[in-house]
């Protein structure tokens, strides 16, 4: 059923016999977000009843006395019909499924079916026994099949004859569609990729084994491609459990993606000549390359089973191989699955393993090298001749008009991930940039993200991608010219542009080094900026930090990263200028625009890290019960008084939610900063930021406030913020004490004294809130 769900919902309610269909019956339902509502009805005569009602509706408008209430809900339908063939396959799905029909010349070709979730194990293995009969009859086969209670995810990979695909791309109530036990049908996840060119050189000499034997036990995790172990610049730090077999399938040549990001977590980018973390990283091939082509996830195993069996591995009983680990690396997606609306069965997998096990996943938000309609130019030449500020302009233009078509790829709408975007940054230096002659610049000085960057928002219109991280100051091509202007797509790394990372062999050439670019390298290193964030914590708390429970101290992790992001004002200026709205009232959807190319900004990961004279950042961490109110009071130093100088204080809140699959109230549990009293401190609410209700929609909140007026402080003043915990809209009661983080600053850029006097006054000791 289509229309508005909220007023839908409320008219429901009011119609005796009708309800939200049962979350136990069907996981990840009903999804607002992508324009369904799903009924129950008590049984087949009442749902006959049903539809000879709307079509009576819909041909007269009127309905028959005593079902005047049915008004109120048909009139805010488009259309109502049993669940069937055509809603199981997303068309988003089916242009896949269609695409590898096209693509694969094999006669059976492989399916992902989610099964309806039954809470009955045995009712459950009748459906699936069901779906099975169903699939041989068709001439399939069953490949593998996973159950993950916690997450309502009971699924079957199967192969089917390329008849039998067709038949569920037709919608034929005869074909696999047609099982009312079946409740999505989706293509093979396939991972997405990345790319490293270029020779970048000899390596550097490994550690010397003194510093190798000084590793601490590992606390950040790589879920990734097999990585070339043996690397002079990886053999010291990486601990590789192949859980999967992957290794002997993996040729050396092929290692690309595990190698590069291996090489970022430890080292960052090369060309910044950064040191090594000080401790191992625990590494679970999940991607390998049979036959020298594309890494791909194992092919005999569904991928959600794939990544619950590394985590459980890592984290679970006492044969656990790594149990230490609060950050897991996924620089990683299915580039068959973009997100449009409804949460993937990844996403939840990854929800659901961040609150049980207090894990902070890092995830890559996805790239697309879809070619972008650039309308201000004839040809190449006016193009790279124009203005700097002209392209710029263009080029936004160009990917506003193809926003819902580069959405984020799963599962980078996990609500309890950090999901990263790449900022076009770089260490390349202007010599070598200056050397590419085919490649063009989009963006010049211009911090946004590059041309490849997928974009937001995320489910239930989050702000997603949530922070920026460099990725490579990235270029583009002009791939031809029409009567509508010109077409242009992303380019390659290289030495004028990309991070540098360790690569393994490639044509006879020994490991050396090269270049990548886009959002899986800039979620390493977000990745890598959270160790050093822990690493800090470690060295200036000691026990007391490490003490904290992992939950608490992953969330700690998430919230003081993207606590360092913030938005570039002339980028946001430029964004808005180009997408509108014009009218300056309409400041919702202007900052709409803002934060789907940026989400909360672009982080300073020395910010995050290193301490300065001018700014003070005060932390708390803890459990916040049902309805509960945590305040934390933040020092204002008087210093910053009597001075009409730029000042600031940002709010960064953080948390991880229990999530109910199946239920609209997905998150669960909400959390929120109140406005606090600013009077007198001469600042007030940010333009620079996502506006309150986009920010409320995840599982990271930050406000800052910010102005140049004179402020009156008087000695010992404080800023109280008072956070709250209220049940998600529509949720049922949770009463689990929920992990949460907050950090707050006040800085005052150039003005000596403020660090000193907040330390002084907060006597230098870890805020934790029970």
């Amino acid at each position: 059923m289509l229309g508005e769900v909220s007023k839908f919902s409320d008219a429901v309610r009011d119609v005796p016999g009708l309800e939200w269909i049962d979350e136990e019956d069907l996981a990840g339902e009903p999804d607002s977000s992508a324009g369904l509502a799903y009924l129950m009805v008590p049984d087949a005569r009442a749902l006959a009843e049903l539809t000879s009602l709307w079509s009576y509706w819909k041909t007269d408008g009127i309905l028959p006395h005593g079902l005047t209430k049915w008004s109120k809900v048909f009139s805010l339908l488009a259309d109502l019909r049993p669940w069937g063939p055509r809603d199981r396959v997303d068309p988003f799905d089916a242009a896949e499924i269609e695409l590898a029909l096209e693509q694969d010349p094999s006669e059976l070709l492989r399916l992902e079916l989610e099964l309806v979730y039954r809470r009955s194990p045995v009712r459950g293995a009748e459906a699936r026994l069901a779906v099975e009969q169903k699939v041989m009859e068709a001439g399939g086969r069953i490949i593998g099949h996973s159950r993950i209670d916690q997450i309502h995810y009971d699924a079957l990979l199967v192969e089917l004859p390329r008849s039998s695909v067709s038949a569920v791309l037709t919608y034929s109530q005869a074909s696999v569609a047609g099982a009312d036990e079946v409740m999505h049908i989706r293509p093979q996840a396939v991972a997405t990729s990345v790319h490293v060119d270029d020779e970048g050189g000899a390596t550097r000499p490994p550690l010397p084994s003194a510093v190798r034997r000084e590793l601490g036990e590992p606390i950040l995790a790589l879920l990734d491609g097999v990585p070339m172990a043996g690397h002079s610049l990886l053999s010291t730090h990486l601990s590789v459990d192949d859980v999967f077999e992957l290794e002997p399938t993996s040729p050396v040549s092929s290692r690309v993606h595990g190698t590069a990001m291996a090489s970022l977590l430890i080292h960052g980018d090369l060309g910044d000549r950064q040191s090594a973390l000080p401790r191992r990283i625990h590494t679970v091939p999940v991607i390998h390359s049979p036959d020298e082509g594309d890494e791909t996830f194992p092919s005999q195993r569904l991928l959600v089973d794939v990544i619950y069996q590394a985590v459980v591995s890592m984290r679970e009983g006492e044969d656990a191989s790594s149990p230490h680990v609060l950050i897991i690396n996924l620089s990683l997606g299915n580039r068959r699955a973009r997100f449009h609306g409804r949460i993937s069965p990844w996403a939840r997998l990854l929800d659901y393993l961040a609150y049980r096990y207090g894990i902070l996943f890092v995830v890559s938000a996805g790239n697309t090298s879809e070619p972008l309609l650039v309308a201000d130019f004839a040809g190449r030449i006016a193009f790279e001749d124009s203005s700097p500020e002209l392209r710029a302009r263009s080029m936004i233009k160009a990917v506003g008009g193809f926003m819902a078509q580069r959405t984020i790829i799963s599962p980078a709408e996990s609500v309890n991930s950090l999901t990263v975007g790449a900022s076009n940054e770089d260490s390349v230096s202007p010599d070598a940039r200056s050397r590419s002659s085919v490649l063009i610049d989009p963006y010049a000085s211009l911090l946004i993200c590059n041309p490849s960057s997928t974009l937001g928002p995320g489910y239930s219109n989050a702000v997603k991608p949530d922070v920026l991280m460099p990725g490579g100051k990235e270029r583009v091509s002009v791939i031809r010219s029409d009567d509508q202007g010109i077409w242009v797509e992303p380019g390659g790394p290289g030495r004028s542009n990309g991070l540098k990372v360790a690569r393994p062999p490639v044509a006879g050439v020994e490991a050396s080094e090269g270049y990548t670019t886009g959002t899986s390298a800039s979620a390493a290193l977000v990745s890598r900026t959270c160790h050093r964030i822990h690493d800090a914590l470690e060295r200036a708390y000691g026990e007391a930090f490490l003490i904290l429970p992992s939950p608490q101290r992953a969330v700690l992790l998430k919230v003081l990263l993207a606590h360092a992001a913030r938005w570039p004002a002339e980028t946001v200026t430029l964004i808005q200028s180009c997408l509108g709205p014009e009218d300056r009232r309409q400041h919702v959807r202007r900052k709409d625009n803002v934060r789907r190319f940026i989400g909360y900004g672009v982080v300073d990961a020395e910010a995050a890290v290193t301490c300065a004279d001018d700014r003070a950042t005060v932390w708390a961490t803890g459990l916040i019960g049902r309805d509960q109110v945590v305040t934390v009071s933040m020092p204002i130093p008087s210093v910053m008084g009597g001075k009409a100088l730029p000042h600031e204080i940002v709010a960064t809140l953080g948390w991880f939610t229990p999530v109910i699959a199946g239920a609209r109230a997905y998150r669960s549990v909400r959390l929120w900063l109140a406005e606090p009293d600013i009077e007198g401190l001469g600042i007030k609410v940010s333009s620079d930021q996502p506006d309150t209700n986009q920010a409320r929609r995840g599982t990271l909140y930050s406000r800052r406030w910010d102005g140049r007026k004179v402020a009156n402080i008087v000695d010992g003043a404080h800023i109280k913020l008072n956070l709250q915990r209220q049940p998600d809209q529509d949720a049922a009661v949770v009463d689990d004490l929920i992990p949460f983080a907050i950090a707050i600053t006040v800085c005052m850029p150039d003005v000596a004294g403020v660090y000193e006097e907040v330390r002084q006054r907060l006597e230098v000791r870890a805020q934790v809130v029970v």
